[in-house]
C-alpha cells in the first residue's frame, strides 16, 4: 500500500494520494514527515477519480499543486483510478510537513490512548468507532466481542474499535447533551447510556415522560435489568409530602400550573404554615374567601352571634380575617385555591419522595413517570432537593472530613430536555438544571439531555455540556447550534442529515476531538417497540375472532331476517354492533375467507359459517 502526501500542505492539514487504498471519512492516517516525525492525522473528505472523470476536472481540494504531485510522483492522472483525501491533523504542528511524505494507516498501538481512554470495565461501552476494522486483530482480547450491532437488517458482531465514555472523567468533563431528530436512534442510545450505567451501579433519577425507559425486557441475546432500576409513577407510587415544603416550593410548583402574580406569590409568603398541612392551608384559603365575601368584620361577627353548627367556623374566619384581610385580596385568594386543587387532583401531594432516595442509596436509577407538567412540577422539587443534600454532604466534608450526612453523587437525565430548560421561556426546572450544569461537578452531580430540538435548549446549559452524542439532524438551525457547541467540522456538518440510524458523532471535550461512532445494539426492548401497523392487524384480528366465537350459534345470518335478533345476543356475549356496523364486520370477515357470503335477487347478504 502507498500513500503519498501531495500538494500545497500546511501545519493544520495535508492532502493525500493512493493507487490502491480507498481512503475512508474518519480513518486514521499516520504522517511521515522526514522533518518531524510521525504526525496522526483524520480523514475529513475523500474523492475518487478514473479515466471518467479525469482529476483535472478540478474539484474542492484537487488544485494545481496536488496535479503536479501526482505527475512528478508517476500518476497518469488521466487514465489511473486515484484516490485523493484531506486529512487533518489532531494537533496543529509548528511546521507544515513536507510533500512527498509517505502515509500509512497507523498501528494500534500508537492509537489506543486516543481511541480508548479508559478500559471496558471502569468506562461506558456504547459502541464502535466506525472504520477501524483494520485495527481489530491487533487490540487486546478484553476489547473484543464486547457488543452487537444492528444495521443492515441484520445482527453483527463486533469489528471496530469500541467507543469507550470515560466515566471518571465526567469529574473534570461534566454533563452530556443527545442531540437528534425523529427517528435518528437518540432515544435508542439514551437507552444503551442508561444500561451502562446500571452495569456500573451509578444512581440516577431520569425522567420519563414517554412511559419508555423499562429495563426490565431483555432484548433477544441481551439481559433484563429489572433489579437495577426502579420506575415511579407520580401520583401513585411517589409524591410530594406537603409538610415538606418551603414556601418557595409551594411558589414553585403552583407556577408551574399557571404563572403567579406577585400579589399571589406575597400572599403564599403570608399565609403559608400559618395552618399545618395541605388541609390547613386549604382551609386558611377558604376562610379568607369566605370572609371577602361576607364583606366586612361587622358582618362576620354578626354571623358568629348566630347559633348554627357553622358558628365555630365563623370564629375561625373572623379571626383569620381580622389579621389578614387588608393585606389579601379576593382574586389572589381563588387563584391560589384552583392552582392548589388542580395540583391536589394530579395526586402531586400523594406520598413522598422517599422510595427515590432509597433506589438512589442502592445504585439503582429511579425513573419519574408522569405527564410532562407534572413531571415539571415534581421535578423541581425533587432534583432540588437530591442536589441540596448532596451538595450539604460535601460542603460539611470541606469543614470537617467526618462530617455531615452522606448522600451519593447521582445523575440527572431526560429527554425532551428542552420542554424543561427551554431558551428564553420561564420553566420551573430550568432554574435547578441551570444551578446543576454550572455547579454540579463539585459535587458529583451531573445531567444527561436528550433533545430532539437543541437550538430551544437554554444557552446556559447547552454550554455547559461537555460531551455531545449528535445524531441525524436536519433542521439548519439546528446544525447551525451545534456547529456553534462543538469542535463539529463543516465537512462533518454536512453529512448530519444524511447519516444512518444509529450512526453518531460525539463531540468529547475530554479527547478534545470529535468521534464518528455507532451505538451498539441494546441489551433490552422498549415498551413501544411494536410497529404500530402490526398493532392496528393485530386488534382487528382479535376483534374478528371474538365476533367469530360469539356468531356461531346464529350462522347463518341474514341481513333481510334475523340480524336484528342476533344484535342481542351478540351483546349477551360483550359484543355491542348497530345493524349496519355488524353488516360491515361479517362483510371483512367474508373478504378475509373466514365465512362465506352470497347476495339474494333483492341484494340482500347472507352470512354462513365455513364448514
Amino acid at each position: 500500500m502507498q500513500i503519498k502526501v501531495v500538494g500545497l500542505t500546511n501545519p493544520r492539514e495535508v492532502t493525500v494520494g493512493s493507487r490502491d487504498h480507498n481512503f475512508r471519512v474518519a480513518e486514521f492516517l499516520m504522517i511521515e514527515d522526514p522533518v518531524q516525525g510521525a504526525i496522526l492525522g483524520e480523514v475529513v473528505e475523500a474523492e475518487t477519480y478514473n479515466r471518467f472523470i479525469p482529476m483535472d476536472v478540478g474539484g474542492d481540494f484537487v488544485d494545481d499543486g496536488v496535479l503536479a504531485s501526482l505527475r512528478q510522483l508517476g500518476y497518469d492522472i488521466h487514465n489511473e483510478t486515484i484516490y485523493v483525501a484531506k486529512v487533518r491533523f489532531l494537533h496543529e504542528t509548528p511546521y507544515p510537513p513536507l510533500t512527498g511524505s509517505d502515509a500509512r494507516p497507523p498501528k494500534f498501538s500508537e492509537i489506543k490512548s486516543l481511541l480508548v481512554p479508559t478500559s471496558p470495565d471502569e468506562g461506558l461501552v456504547l459502541g464502535a468507532i466506525r472504520h477501524t476494522d483494520y485495527l481489530y486483530d491487533a487490540m487486546e482480547d478484553n476489547l473484543k466481542g464486547l457488543f452487537t450491532l444492528y444495521e443492515d437488517g441484520a445482527q453483527l458482531p463486533q469489528k471496530d474499535v469500541p467507543y469507550v465514555l470515560d466515566l471518571r472523567a465526567m469529574h473534570q468533563y461534566p454533563h452530556m447533551g443527545i442531540f437528534g431528530g425523529s427517528g435518528s436512534g437518540k432515544s435508542f442510545g439514551m437507552r444503551v447510556l442508561l444500561e451502562e450505567l446500571m452495569e456500573k451501579n451509578v444512581p440516577g433519577v431520569v425522567l420519563d415522560p414517554h412511559y419508555e425507559m423499562d429495563f426490565s425486557q431483555a432484548a433477544e441475546g441481551g439481559k433484563s435489568y429489572g433489579k437495577s432500576h426502579r420506575r415511579f409513577q407520580i401520583g401513585v407510587d411517589i409524591g410530594i409530602d406537603f409538610n415538606s415544603l418551603t414556601g418557595g416550593d409551594l411558589k414553585t410548583i403552583l407556577n408551574a400550573v399557571s404563572e403567579l402574580s406577585e400579589a399571589m406569590k406575597s400572599t403564599v409568603d403570608l399565609l403559608f404554615k400559618i395552618d399545618k398541612g395541605l388541609t390547613g392551608f386549604t382551609t386558611v384559603l377558604e376562610d379568607l374567601i369566605e370572609g371577602h365575601e361576607a364583606g366586612s368584620v361587622d358582618k362576620i361577627r354578626e354571623m358568629t352571634m348566630v347559633p348554627s353548627p357553622d358558628q365555630k367556623k365563623w370564629q375561625r374566619i373572623q379571626s383569620r380575617y381580622e389579621r389578614f384581610g387588608k393585606a389579601t385580596n379576593i382574586s389572589s385568594l381563588r387563584g391560589i385555591l384552583w392552582r392548589l386543587k388542580s395540583v391536589e387532583r394530579d395526586g402531586l401531594f400523594r406520598g413522598d419522595s422517599r422510595p427515590v432516595e432509597e433506589a438512589i442509596f442502592e445504585g439503582k436509577l429511579a425513573v419519574i413517570q408522569g405527564s410532562v407538567k407534572l413531571i415539571q412540577m415534581y421535578a423541581t422539587y425533587l432534583i432540588r432537593n437530591l442536589y441540596k443534600k448532596r451538595r450539604d454532604y460535601k460542603d460539611a466534608q470541606f469543614v470537617q472530613p467526618a462530617g455531615g450526612d452522606y448522600f451519593p453523587p447521582f445523575f440527572v437525565v431526560t429527554d425532551e430536555s428542552h420542554t424543561f430548560a427551554p431558551k428564553g421561556i420561564p420553566a420551573p426546572s430550568k432554574s435547578v438544571l441551570r444551578e446543576i450544569a454550572q455547579e454540579g461537578r463539585k459535587y458529583g452531580v451531573f445531567l444527561i439531555l436528550a433533545t430532539q430540538r437543541p437550538t430551544l435548549l437554554d444557552d446556559t446549559i447547552t454550554a455547559q455540556l461537555n460531551c455531545k452524542m449528535i445524531y441525524r439532524t436536519v433542521r439548519a438551525q439546528d446544525i447551525d447550534t451545534i456547529q456553534g457547541e462543538t469542535d463539529i467540522s463543516v465537512e462533518e456538518s454536512r453529512r448530519l442529515p444524511y447519516l444512518q440510524t444509529g450512526d453518531v458523532f460525539i463531540s468529547s471535550s475530554h479527547l478534545g476531538r470529535t468521534t464518528f461512532a455507532r451505538i451498539r445494539m441494546a441489551r433490552t426492548t422498549s415498551p413501544h417497540t411494536e410497529n404500530p401497523i402490526d398493532e392496528l392487524k393485530k386488534v382487528k384480528t382479535a376483534s374478528q375472532d371474538r365476533l367469530l366465537k360469539a356468531a356461531a350459534d346464529f350462522f347463518p345470518i341474514s341481513a333481510a331476517s334475523n340480524i336484528l335478533s342476533v344484535l342481542p345476543e351478540l351483546e349477551k356475549r360483550g359484543l355491542s354492533f348497530t345493524r349496519e356496523g355488524l353488516i360491515s364486520a361479517l362483510d371483512q370477515l367474508a373478504e378475509e375467507g373466514k365465512i362465506k357470503r352470497s347476495v339474494d335477487f333483492l341484494g340482500n347478504s347472507r352470512y354462513e359459517a365455513i364448514r
